[in-house]
């Protein structure tokens, strides 16, 4: 990767996307947001999960195939809506729960849950496709043969800078669980809450335009 890439090319796109990932966006609030609720683990594969998804984007710019989405109303939409409406269906799961497990229950399947749920989230929202074929190209050296090569090179360091910001921000946002858990008014009203932030993902995903 390194001779792929110069030295400065890599600090600068280090640099900006440890910046973009502290930026306020739906993944970071989605972090910060189980990880109060839930601690620190379920946060951690919440990022995995969303990490995850960017491979997959990462890919599909490597390929072009990101190129539809910016040229096909229809793809985009498509793609928007069913990202909607699945975080639309977590949020009906919420409401369902009579009560919400404030530390998560420490075992595979639930830690697998949440990753699954941070993969579907991020493969499903099509502006991160679509910003990482803005982003990525930004730094490519267009001399260099290996153009396919550098964007791979690219998209792993984002994931990496994204994997650490979401995983101290998993970590920070989980110092909140023990207060949550002592407020009786907070811990009463959880799910809703959940419920909630589900919501307001989705409209903002399915209002999102190209």
């Amino acid at each position: 990767m390194f001779e792929i890439l110069s030295t400065e090319t890599i600090i600068a796109f280090v640099i900006a996307s440890v910046v973009l990932s502290l930026v306020p966006g739906p993944d970071n609030i989605f972090v910060m947001t189980h990880s109060a609720l839930k601690g620190w683990r379920i946060g951690f594969y919440t990022t995995l999960g969303l990490c995850t998804g960017l491979i997959g984007h990462t890919v599909l710019v490597a390929i072009g195939v990101s190129v539809i989405f910016q040229t096909s109303a229809v793809a985009f939409n498509g793609l928007k809506i069913i990202g909607a409406c699945y975080l639309l269906y977590l949020a009906w799961l919420s409401v369902q729960n009579k009560e919400l497990n404030l530390g998560g229950d420490d075992n595979d399947s639930t830690n697998r849950s949440y990753y699954l749920t941070g993969v579907i989230m991020n493969l499903t929202n099509p502006k991160v496709a679509l910003f990482f074929l803005v982003f990525l190209p930004q730094f490519v050296n267009t001399d260099n043969e290996n153009v396919t090569l550098q964007i791979f090179s690219l998209g792993l360091l984002f994931i990496v800078s994204a994997l650490c910001v979401f995983t101290s921000i998993a970590y920070l946002a989980s110092l909140l669980e023990d207060i949550l858990k002592k407020s009786k008014t907070v811990n009463k009203n959880l799910n809703i809450l959940a419920a909630l932030i589900y919501v307001a993902l989705a409209f903002n995903l399915f209002f999102v335009t190209r």
